[in-house]
């Protein structure tokens, strides 16, 4: 071992530059505050304008980085292509990529229809976000990589849920906006698909120093009524939901050096939901 190894020092972002779709969105702000916190520059990416101006000033005032926001629309070929030429306008790199954006639907009825009855309008709009936007943003930021020469690190948001299915009974007697919720087979499926984009992208880009890993995070505090938080807190191990902040430990891992002999892997944040 060398004296002059610094296994702190591998979890240091400083220098880098680090873009992160879904940003304005619950899990995106923790993450995003962590990879600054790191060292990282950050591109935030979103649909959603509202307040990510100033989320961009607050980080950078409070971590001493550079952070810009961008509007994208993770969906759509040209938005993606015209954010990351924007971000390597404004940097001049990217080192890592949080896949992170996730969309649900404007019609809830609709997203939280039952399965027998789902249209496939609605399948393909959730479809549209959360496996073609992973497409189109890996395809993109790994074409920067590989003009970079230099490797890099992608960090695809997965779920519990593309790794086994919803257990359907702590969904009984718990309501979001006068509606029975579940969790609908489009976002299980659409989950699962990023595993297999992760693993598929990892070797195929192993060659070139380039990783690509995956989190799936467990059900995680968001304002969800008291009985839904009861049902699921009594199937974890642990004992209760996940906090925001607790995913953050995993991308800053997979982000930096500290992982450079992982890809194509999935960490699992669940609290041991799959454990038993």
């Amino acid at each position: 071992m060398s004296d002059s190894l610094s296994y702190k020092a591998l979890f240091d972002l400083d220098g880098k530059v680090a873009v992160v779709t879904g940003a304005n969105g619950i899990l995106g702000r923790h993450f995003s505050a962590g990879l600054a916190e790191a060292g990282a520059d950050l591109a935030l990416l979103d649909l959603c304008s509202g307040g990510i101006n100033e989320f961009a000033a607050e980080l950078s005032e409070r971590y001493g980085v550079q952070v810009q926001a961008f509007t994208c629309d993770v969906s759509g070929p040209a938005s993606v292509k015209q954010a990351v030429a924007e971000v390597v306008t404004t940097f001049g790199s990217i080192d890592i990529l949080h896949n992170n954006a996730a969309g649900k639907s404007d019609d809830l009825d609709a997203f939280l229809a039952p399965f027998e009855d789902y249209s496939l309008d609605q399948w393909r709009q959730v479809m549209a976000v959360n496996l073609d936007g992973m497409f189109l943003m890996a395809q993109a930021v790994g074409k920067q990589m590989l003009r970079q020469g230099r490797g890099g690190s992608i960090i695809q948001t997965s779920s519990i849920y593309g790794l086994m299915g919803p257990d359907q009974r702590i969904y009984e007697g718990s309501e979001y906006l006068g509606r029975q919720i579940n969790s609908p087979g489009v976002y299980a499926a659409s989950k699962a698909g990023i595993l297999g984009l992760t693993r598929y992208l990892a070797t195929y880009w192993a060659d070139k120093g380039i990783r690509v890993n995956s989190i799936a995070p467990g059900g995680t505090e968001s304002g969800q009524s008291e009985e839904f938080v009861r049902r699921y807190s009594a199937r974890i191990p642990l004992g209760r939901m996940a906090r925001p902040p607790e995913m953050v430990g995993a991308l800053l891992y997979l982000a930096s050096d500290a992982s450079s002999y992982m890809t194509g892997q999935t960490i699992i944040v669940d609290g041991g939901l799959d454990a038993w």
